[in-house]
């Protein structure tokens, strides 16, 4: 379900009515231009947590249900590629009962992705891990390994998790990797090309084929705080919305999906025929 209320005595009544109305609204929005390339800097789950006085790993929790939420918007939309920034490398800092609470949740959240009748089955996602993931307990490698298995055959959307990631370990591994193959090719490094770095970062490394179009990061923070600096050009459209992320909801996806709609039409009809 794409919505969801508080409890009340009409909550069997609210919810059908909601629910047509977003399936109209995605429709309508379906309809027009839709981007290929959704990325999303998850924050504010603490501060969720925080500010309904609940333990941290509850707000993780929240935002695991969002993270959902997200997805399955973006993939009745007709959303390609989803790319989620879930775990910076700079997260191992945080204190372990954290870290180990998170690794917990990621750990489920693969098994749960991995099951028949879940989200990647339903829609045809095929799931792809991505990140220093040598950083991630064996268990959480094992569970991620397993979900990328259960879906390499589907080919209807990807969606890739970013978790142990920073744009500068990517960037680094990328230009290491390049270096390399330069050197074992005995190749002047001074033929070395932008291009070349670009196909070994993560996301395209795998073969994805589509430029990031959209960012979004919640919390009211306005920064990218290591995410995507390369892939990040001044084609992509940017948007930090003052909402921690387990408070994300269709409402303000419909608003992104539908200025980035304004843009393209404005786009068409200034551009010579």
């Amino acid at each position: 379900m794409l919505f969801s209320t508080t409890q009340s005595p009409l909550q069997w009544l609210y919810n059908p009515i909601f629910e047509f109305l977003q399936r109209i609204l995605l429709d309508a929005l379906a309809s027009g231009p839709i981007p290929n390339h959704i990325a999303f800097i998850t924050d504010g789950n603490r501060r969720y947590a925080r500010r309904l006085g609940k333990p941290g790993y509850e707000g993780h929790q929240a935002g695991a249900a969002a993270l959902g939420r997200m997805i399955e918007i973006c993939l009745r939309l007709g959303v390609h590629s989803i790319t989620v920034f879930t775990f910076s490398i700079d997260n191992f800092r945080r204190p372990p009962v954290e870290v180990d609470a998170l690794m917990d949740s990621f750990k489920d959240h693969f098994h749960n992705l991995s099951q028949h009748g879940g989200l990647l089955e339903a829609y045809g996602v095929q799931l792809r891990v991505l990140g220093n993931i040598s950083l991630l307990p064996q268990q959480v490698r094992e569970a991620a390994k397993k979900a990328e298995e259960f879906s390499q055959d589907y080919d209807k959307a990807i969606l890739n998790i970013m978790i142990a990631y920073t744009a500068r370990d990517e960037m680094a591994t990328a230009v290491q990797t390049v270096v390399r193959r330069t050197l074992d090719e005995k190749s002047s490094p001074d033929l070395i090309t932008e291009e070349d770095i670009d196909r070994e970062l993560y996301v395209t490394s795998v073969g994805n084929p589509w430029p990031v179009d959209i960012l979004v990061r919640t919390s009211g923070v306005k920064r990218f705080s290591d995410f995507l600096l390369w892939q990040c050009s001044e084609d992509v459209q940017v948007h930090f919305i003052p909402v921690n992320w387990p408070d994300i909801g269709f409402s303000h996806i419909f608003q992104i999906i539908l200025d980035y709609q304004r843009k393209i039409w404005s786009r068409r009809l200034l551009s010579p025929q």
